[in-house]
This record gives structure tokens, sequence and C-alpha cells, in this order.
């Protein structure tokens, strides 16, 4: 019965993604009109990869920063100590991606991933995050906080190995 749901989701996916750009869906509704929406999570096997329809609270965070560019390499410095710490201490904090503006290395995004909205607020009343942003309090020019829903999250399951 498994591979058959999973049989299933995966061609409501591919037909899902053949509409046109101006139409669109959710894999979760998709998934919940054939009854096999499991309430927690499904993967579906595309392409190579995995689609993932988001776990229905967690929580999924963008900010963009900009730094003081005199004070760069000490601001990546102390936000790697506290992702690092919060990845390793805290249960909750589930990932974070950062990248910088090939044109303007002091203007950076992360992508936060959190188990929910309560592993969030738990954050930021940690020890490592307090340290944190008292440190960096005069690097941080702007800082925007943008709440976002995953749709799709694909990759390969072997990215990272050579």
């Amino acid at each position: 019965m498994y591979f058959m749901k999973k049989r299933l989701l995966t061609i409501l996916f591919s037909w899902a993604i053949s509409l046109s750009y101006g139409q669109s869906f959710q894999v979760k509704d998709l998934a919940k009109s054939v009854g096999f929406w499991e309430g927690e999570l499904t993967y579906l096997d595309y392409g190579g990869g995995q689609l993932l329809a988001q776990r229905p609270n967690e929580m999924h965070r963008i900010a963009k920063i900009k730094v003081d560019p005199k004070q760069l390499d000490l601001y990546k410095s102390l936000l790697n100590e506290q992702m690092l710490a919060a990845i390793k201490l805290e249960p909750g904090v589930l990932s974070y991606t950062v990248v910088a503006d090939k044109k303007d290395a002091s203007s950076m995004t992360i992508f936060e991933v959190y188990a929910n909205q309560e592993a969030y607020q738990s954050h930021i009343l940690t020890a490592h995050f307090k340290k944190y942003k008292a440190a960096v309090k005069d690097m941080v020019l702007s800082l925007e906080l943008i709440d976002v829903d995953l749709i799709i999250n694909t990759k390969k399951e072997n990215m990272y190995q050579i």
C-alpha cells in the first residue's frame, strides 16, 4: 500500500508541475484530495531527488542583513559561533543557510528553519543567542526578518558526496 500511495503522489505531483505557471497548487492539497496526507510529512520522489511538503508546524524565516564592511570578518566569525552552538544545543533549531551577495559580501541572506514557533522563541532566549546579539549590535547596519512558507525543497540524496 505504501508503494501505491507514493507512486500516486508522484504522478499527481508530476501533473501539478506540468500546469502553466499561472496556476498554483499545493502538494498537501493534492495528497489530501486522494486521502493520502498523513498530517505530518509527505515525501515524493521526483527527478532523482526528494520533494518535500512542509511539516505543518515548522517555521521558516529569511533574515536579510547588511553588515558594516569594515567588521565583516569578525561578524561572520560571531555568526558562525552562534549558529554552531544553536545547532548543537537546541533540538528545535533545524538548519541555517547563509549566503552573501557576490557584488557586496556585506549583504547577507540567512535561511533559518525551526521545528516550530516555540523552538524559535526558546532560541532567542538562549545565552549564546543573547551573546551574539550583544556582540554584533554595532556591526549590523540593517536587519529584515521575513517569515515564509516552504513550498518545495528538492535536493539530490548524495549532494555532498564526492
